[in-house]
Formats: C-alpha cells, sequence, structure tokens
C-alpha cells in the first residue's frame, strides 16, 4: 500500500539532450506550469531527473527553482553511474554539479558504465512514478521508449508539444 502510495506523489522527468535554440525558455515556462499544477492539485512531491544534458537537466532545475517558493517539492537524481558527467562540456559539467549540490535524493542504477545503463536508469525512473512529464518530439529512440514504457505501467503522462498547459490535459 505504501509504494502504491508514495508512486501517486512521484513524477519522473523523460526527454531529449537536445533542444532547438530559442525553445528552452518556451519549455521552462512549460514545466513550471505542468510541475505546480501536479503539485497543487495532485499532491505530487518526489520529482524524479534522471541527470542528462537537455531536458533532464531544464526540468531539475526548474524543480530547484519551484522549490524556493514551495519547499515541500523534493528532487531526485536517479543516475546510470558516478562520473556521467565526465566527458561533458565545461559549462555542462558546472550546471551539473550545481543540481547535484542541491538535490534531495541521488539513486546510482550502477556502479559504472556498462551497456545498458541509461535503460536501467529510465525503467527505474518509471518504476517508481505514477506522473511522467516528457519532452517527446519524436517517435523513436530513448525518450520514445521511456513514455511507452510509461504509458505501459499506468502512469499518467503529460507531454510536450501535445499538452496545452491551460487546458492540462493528461494521456494515460
Amino acid at each position: 500500500m505504501f509504494a502504491d502510495k508514495k508512486r501517486n506523489i512521484t513524477c519522473c522527468f523523460t526527454g531529449h539532450r537536445d533542444m532547438p535554440a530559442g525553445e528552452a525558455e518556451q519549455v521552462r515556462r512549460w514545466l513550471k506550469a505542468v510541475v505546480l499544477n501536479l503539485y497543487q492539485s495532485h499532491g505530487v512531491r518526489y520529482f524524479g531527473a534522471g541527470g542528462a544534458l537537455g531536458f533532464d537537466t531544464l526540468a531539475a532545475e526548474t524543480v530547484l527553482e519551484l522549490r524556493a517558493d514551495w519547499p515541500a517539492l523534493r528532487l531526485i537524481l536517479v543516475l546510470p553511474y558516478p562520473g556521467q558527467e565526465e566527458r561533458w562540456a565545461r559549462e555542462e559539467q558546472r550546471r551539473y554539479q550545481a543540481i547535484l549540490e542541491r538535490v534531495d535524493k541521488v539513486v546510482y542504477t550502477a556502479p559504472r558504465y556498462a551497456p545498458g545503463c541509461f535503460h536501467v536508469r529510465n525503467r527505474h525512473l518509471v518504476d517508481h512514478a505514477g506522473w511522467c512529464i516528457a519532452y517527446l518530439t519524436r517517435d523513436r529512440g530513448g525518450t520514445a521508449y521511456t513514455v511507452a514504457y510509461a504509458k505501459s505501467r499506468g502512469l499518467r503522462v503529460v507531454c510536450w508539444p501535445q499538452t496545452d498547459v491551460g487546458i492540462f490535459s493528461l494521456s494515460h
């Protein structure tokens, strides 16, 4: 019973690493609206991000920004292995470290890189959530797979660009 109750107040993020220039700010505003709606209207408190470049970083930063006004929000990073950021550009490493310093919890799904570790990370995020917020602009790849997996597991999924925040439609 406790696990089901916790899943209902937990949301995971999934999304592409690349985002068209100029779209990030639009997506950030959308994320803020969706996260606040889940928090205020549905009682979601825990938000899990995979710690990747692109959408995961944007989602984590958004939760941390909102936490200043809504301190009950919790950010959990579910990472594929320690040191995943070692080959990233210096600026991206800096952003990652700034998130790590403020996160509520870090979970590693593997002790070191191994084939399939990102897949394991994505499944862990979904398996511990009742909601999923996705930045999904392509119908194949890791994000598309993760969204399909989330739907198959019964998560309520909110996707960019398919969700109109004003209506806040949810797909199952």
